[in-house]
């Protein structure tokens, strides 16, 4: 069985420990891959910069994606996700703790799997990010190893 990836891209150094230690509270020993801000993001995704020589083809399972990141933001990182043959599949959780409308309407318009707002408190921040790591690397069946490839 292929090792399933989480990509989780979040430049608040807090909210990246909480979402690691939530994760492997879980019992998801699964890899994660941090990255810290838009543009890194899409280096990782497309194989480019400092993850230039990684297998394009070795995607996420799903990605963890904040909206408010440095360089370039998290709807333009998913505009271009979903632009990409090889990428416009992959699952991607908006986990933010933007609750305005207009990002939650915008980032479902530009094909999120899911919205999901960061609790302020600890214990259900912990909760929410556990059962996101159970549902896409465990209940969820992912998408069949075709990226890329039109039919």
């Amino acid at each position: 069985m292929e090792q399933r990836i989480i990509l989780l891209v979040e430049d608040n150094p807090k909210d990246e420990l909480l979402t690691l230690r939530a994760l492997r509270k879980s019992n998801l020993a699964n890899e994660i891959v941090v990255v810290r801000d838009g543009a890194e993001a899409l280096d990782y995704l497309f194989a480019r910069g400092d993850h230039a020589g990684r297998d394009v083809n070795d995607l996420p399972t799903v990605v963890l994606l904040d909206l408010k990141l440095p360089k370039i933001d998290g709807l333009e990182v998913l505009r271009r996700i979903r632009a990409d043959a090889n990428t416009r599949l992959m699952p991607v959780v908006i986990l933010t703790s933007s609750d305005e409308e207009k990002d939650i309407i915008a980032g479902y318009e530009l094909g999120a799997n899911s919205y999901v707002r960061k609790p302020i408190a600890f214990d259900d921040f912990s909760k929410a990010v556990a059962e996101l790591g159970r549902y896409w690397l465990i209940t969820n069946e992912p998408q069949p190893l075709t990226r890329g490839k039109s039919k």
